[in-house]
């Protein structure tokens, strides 16, 4: 059976092997589709608490809807899934999974258990945005095949429904989601934003804006969309670096938009959302780790309400860079707090699983996982 032309025309971007992606609507949409069916806006809260609460797969599932609804959801409508591929478990108490896209591209996402202080059974969770990325940071393994293309915002959802189902025998939630897997989030702000509405909202996954983080290595222009947005969101920015010449060298990205663009930009959203900023610093053994360095950073930064997050380095191939041992971290975070900004160490969550973002991809790829 075709499906409807009125369904087709208003859900065009929102197919999937010719019938609408129901997880791919937001809940204004979903109330749109189902008026086009002649069913009541009520509909709307029921699918999204079978989709996101019960984390169903099939219309059969839905018991509470009448079985000529459900016939009709199966001719017209479609809920699509990503495959698990591949995982590996850390004994950090994490885990990485490796999920297969429809179209048979792999993304990572990873599951960390770091907020026992908050509560028990809450698990934070990376996600990924893309299909590789096109940033080509030096030290990232993201993009050593490049961007292959964006995902869709069911696509990312997908990857914490995926986890969260894994998670409901041991009485556990997922109560934290980061932006910060494969991919640049704000090349593709607008599923982000499209999969951030569905992950918050209340008949959905019920993630508040205040516990979702987007992560980005600095793309200026979409940091002030975002601001527009006035969301309560967390933003990490990845720093690497206090001097253009190095960052340009680490991060292509600093070509275009330097550090002093990236941080007028900072402040700008900080002003527009009151949120403490996180800058991101990976520390490179004699690179960008001396305490020249870390005297540039309490510079740059002051005047904004941040956290500094020094990171230690999970190796890629590369010829030349190296960890910074712990004596050189220690010194530059102990500059970095004494010039008043408060400045934390990334408690390594998965190093002896290749957790950074890509490596599992990369190593699949390449056939060694």
């Amino acid at each position: 059976m075709s499906l409807p032309e009125e369904l087709a025309a208003e859900f065009s971007d929102h197919l999937y092997e010719g019938k609408v992606n129901l997880r791919d609507l937001l809940p204004a949409e979903l109330q749109r589709f189902f008026a086009i069916l002649g069913q009541s806006s009520y509909r709307t809260g029921q699918l999204l608490r079978w989709l996101y609460l019960r984390r169903v797969s099939s219309f059969e599932e839905m018991t509470d809807l009448s079985h000529r609804l459900r016939s009709r959801l199966e001719e017209v409508a479609v809920l699509p899934r990503l495959r698990w591929a591949n995982s590996s478990n850390s004994v950090q108490d994490t885990t990485k999974f490796l999920f297969a896209l429809p179209d048979g591209n792999c993304i990572e996402s990873v599951k960390m258990r770091y907020l026992e202080h908050l509560g028990p059974g809450r698990v934070a969770v990376c996600l990924s945005s893309q299909v590789g990325c096109a940033m080509n940071c030096a030290f990232c393994a993201s993009g050593k095949n490049g961007l292959l293309r964006s995902l869709k915002a069911w696509e990312m959802v997908e990857q914490a429904v995926q986890i969260q189902r894994l998670l409901d025998p041991l009485q556990e939630r997922v109560a934290n989601i980061v932006f910060m897997g494969i991919g640049e989030p704000l090349t593709n702000l607008r599923q982000v934003l499209r999969a951030i509405c569905l992950l918050n909202c209340g008949d959905g996954f019920a993630v508040g804006m205040r516990h979702i983080a987007i992560s980005t290595c600095g793309v200026v222009p979409a940091i002030y969309q975002l601001a527009q947005k006035q969301l309560p969101l967390k933003l990490a920015l990845s720093l690497h670096a206090t001097t253009d010449e190095v960052r340009s060298r680490l991060m292509p990205v600093n070509r275009r938009w330097n550090i002093k663009e990236l941080l007028e930009a900072c402040k700008v959203y900080q002003q527009a959302t009151h949120r403490r900023l996180t800058f991101e610093y990976i520390m490179l053994d004699h690179i960008n780790d001396t305490l020249a360095d870390a005297d540039r950073l309490v510079e740059l930064l002051r005047g904004l309400r941040c956290l500094v997050n020094l990171i230690p380095w999970n190796a890629i191939d590369h010829p030349t860079f190296q960890r910074s041992s712990n004596n050189r971290v220690r010194a530059f975070q102990e500059r970095v707090n004494s010039g008043g900004l408060r400045c934390t160490l990334r408690c390594e969550k998965g190093a002896d699983i290749d957790a950074a973002c890509g490596q599992l991809r990369l190593r699949t790829m390449r056939g060694d996982a």
